[in-house]
């Protein structure tokens, strides 16, 4: 089966569906058409049956979408898409995983996502208080994603070995498994320090795991788990701006940027995977990206 193609099963279920559309609902070729390439590209990119398919599918799928950054009306129509799709599955009695309602929700009319200010992110940092043992581990998280700028998914996959404490330096395995090291802000390490040694070992008592961010149950955090900690400490914060893990990601290159980092090392840190950014950052030395990183990050 070619990269670009469905498994007969998939191509089946939306084959029908596309039909009900078209007989049922009356919708117009175009529309349609829609319709059938964004169900198509989300079985293409997951490679799984209909009644296989989890919440975290969708999340990481909409997540690989906006780094790359598809715009939120293109976004929204291919949720509402999706959303449709399974509601159809369901009512034909197929056993589906997801709930429709679970899809996260995706704005119109919102074509730059909400950036942080330096002012809203220290706020957002000083409200998390350091008394109870998941209070200190979201400051941790939430300081260390500031720090680096990393994704979501990539903080959810670090490793106790992936941090090299004395030279203040994280080890990331980002998309296709590719590899790079990013400094640490020196204000923003101390908390993960903090929490690493005065709470990681009491929430992974009962449980071996290499995994850095651990739930209350001392298991690996969850991408839908760490969007509840964050929901909650923006409500916390009493910041009103829709926010999302890719905004910290997005304020983190924003500030370096406006404070007059240079674009590339940017780049650099967020580790794009694209050719056309990563070949001519290739050469860069890391003791030049560190000596940006210090100089312009504001925890730095």
């Amino acid at each position: 089966m070619r990269k670009t193609d469905v498994s007969p099963r998939v191509n089946a279920s939306i084959n029908s569906f596309l039909f009900f559309l078209k007989t049922e609902r009356g919708l117009t070729e175009n529309t349609i058409s829609s319709y059938a390439q964004d169900i198509r590209d989300f079985f293409v990119s997951v490679g799984k049956e209909p009644d296989a398919i989890e919440l975290n599918d969708f999340l990481d799928y909409f997540s690989e979408l906006q780094e790359i950054g598809l715009v939120k009306n293109s976004l929204a129509r291919k949720r509402s898409s999706l959303r449709n799709f399974l509601v159809f599955m369901i009512e034909e009695g197929v056993p589906m995983k997801v709930d429709p309602e679970d899809l996260p929700q995706i704005r119109y009319k919102q074509q730059i996502p909400d950036i942080l200010t330096v002012d809203e992110m220290l706020q957002l940092l000083d409200s998390i208080p350091l008394e109870e043992n998941l209070d200190i581990r979201d400051r941790a998280i939430i300081e260390l994603m500031y720090a680096t700028g990393i994704r979501v998914s990539e903080m959810l996959n670090i490793k106790v070995s992936d941090i090299f404490w004395e030279d203040s330096l994280l080890r990331v395995l980002g998309k296709g498994r590719k590899e790079r090291i990013v400094p640490i802000a020196s204000e923003s390490l101390k908390y993960v320090k903090l929490y690493y040694d005065t709470v990681y070992y009491h929430l992974g008592r009962k449980h071996t795991t290499p995994y850095l961010f651990l739930n209350y149950l001392g298991k690996q955090l969850s991408r839908m788990g760490f969007w509840k900690i964050l929901q909650k400490r923006i409500v916390n914060a009493e910041i009103s701006k829709h926010v999302s893990p890719h905004t910290i990601r997005h304020s983190f290159a924003t500030h370096l940027l406006e404070a007059g980092a240079n674009l590339r090392i940017v780049q650099t840190l967020l580790g794009h995977e694209s050719i056309n950014t990563t070949q001519i950052y290739t050469h860069i030395d890391l003791s030049f990206i560190r000596e940006n990183h210090q100089l312009y990050h504001p925890r730095a």
